[in-house]
């Protein structure tokens, strides 16, 4: 399955144009699996470093000796992060080979947190290194048998392809501490790992919620200031998405405030305890919870270079997800029902915005039309939808 990724082939693509690429995703997604595929079928031209193996990150104790040795080949380097002196030791080993008359394919750089954490110490390849972002498993790269378990039990391979449920929540489980242990502790030491899982926990049971950041303050007992840096990591490691509200010149009042969703739906029933579907569906988050898998599956299927938002008034008319791209706007609504009915204040929202599509998307099994512009979509279709508007 994991030679199926949609990924695969944009990243190879990436690695004949630009001298280094950096495929970034949250731990345990499969990015190692992804690059170690890579280098087995270039074998004696591609070598993996693994920097969180004490021998690995010994080689690059002189980089600028390692790397010339293996001037010929691509090399991998998973959890770059970990060394950031590492990236002024790479331009100049992409330099050289590019007057060496290399001129793409040097570097296949791994980062389990976003191009902004890694910002500060990969500006020096300005120029030389592209970014990918690889998510846990999307609709579009599973089986039909595999996408029934992708709400509950989420995306991460480990979780989704476990053998019981009750492996498959014990691995979300293990897999939150991790995050805390290490990530939390190497991107941010000063950080209070006990208060941030609590936080996390806290947006869970408020999974597509306004954002109120005074309120959070005061259950932790931290400042606001806290609260932003706490809010500002999860998103950074890949774990929280922040939908910002749509702006424009109406004449109504608009919402201001954010919303946060857990990005991986499995995740989000681990923080909340929820052990398997029968109780999933007895749950009280079981509607925010779909809403939240179907805005992150059109968001990694659309790509980044669609911009993401939601609409919002003072008179609750609201709009779950808005893409837009070009001259493409796509007004979504997320209902968990099989015969979803669009709210008034959605359409009159989509007209506010300038919507040239509208979706519901539902969990029913039947596609039809409202209207010349509005489609009926069900989960088991939505990726041949979400397809015709990339091509």
């Amino acid at each position: 399955m994991e030679n199926s990724r949609a990924m695969r082939s944009g990243l190879i693509e990436r690695l004949s144009y630009f001298s280094a690429v950096a495929l970034l995703g949250p731990r345990q997604c499969g990015k190692t699996t992804l690059a170690r595929s890579l280098v087995d079928e270039r074998p004696g031209q591609a070598i993996y470093l693994d920097l969180e193996r004490s021998e690995d990150l010994a080689l690059l104790a002189d980089a600028s000796i390692f790397l010339r040795t293996q001037r010929s080949k691509l090399v991998v380097i998973d959890e770059v992060q970990r060394a950031p002196e590492l990236f002024t030791a790479l331009r100049v080993e992409i330099d050289e080979r590019r007057r060496a008359g290399q001129k793409a394919g040097h570097f296949l750089l791994l980062g389990s947190a976003s191009r902004e954490l890694l910002a500060q110490s990969s500006e020096s390849l300005a120029g030389r290194i592209d970014y990918l972002e690889l998510t846990p498993f999307r609709l579009d790269e599973l089986q039909a048998a595999q996408r029934e378990n992708l709400w509950w039990r989420g995306g991460f391979p480990d979780s989704l392809l476990a053998p019981s449920s009750g492996m498959s929540h014990a691995w979300r489980r293990a897999y939150l501490t991790q995050v805390i242990e290490r990530d939390v502790a190497f991107f941010a030491p000063r950080l209070p790992g006990p208060s941030l899982r609590k936080l996390w926990a806290m947006l869970a049971a408020d999974q597509g919620g306004l954002l109120n950041a005074t309120k959070l303050a005061q259950n932790l007992g931290v400042s606001g200031q806290s609260i932003t840096r706490y809010l500002s990591l999860l998103s950074e490691l890949l774990h929280l998405r922040a939908l910002v509200p749509w702006h424009g010149n109406i004449g109504k009042r608009l919402t201001k405030s954010p919303k946060y969703y857990i990005r991986d739906s499995g995740l989000l029933h681990a923080l909340l305890d929820i052990q398997d579907e029968e109780q999933l569906l007895r749950h009280p988050i079981v509607g925010h919870s779909f809403e939240g898998f179907i805005i992150e599956q059109i968001c990694n299927q659309l790509g980044p270079e669609w911009r993401y938002s939601f609409y919002r008034t003072q008179n609750e008319a609201e709009i779950d997800l808005i893409a837009e791209r070009g001259e493409k706007i796509i007004a979504v609504e997320i209902k968990r029902a099989s015969k979803p009915t669009p709210s008034r204040g959605f359409y009159s929202g989509a007209i506010d915005v300038g919507a040239t599509h509208r979706l519901i998307v539902h969990a029913g099994e039947r596609a039809w039309d409202l209207d010349e512009i509005t489609r009926a979509v069900p989960v088991t279709s939505l990726v041949d939808t979400l397809t015709a508007f990339v091509n």
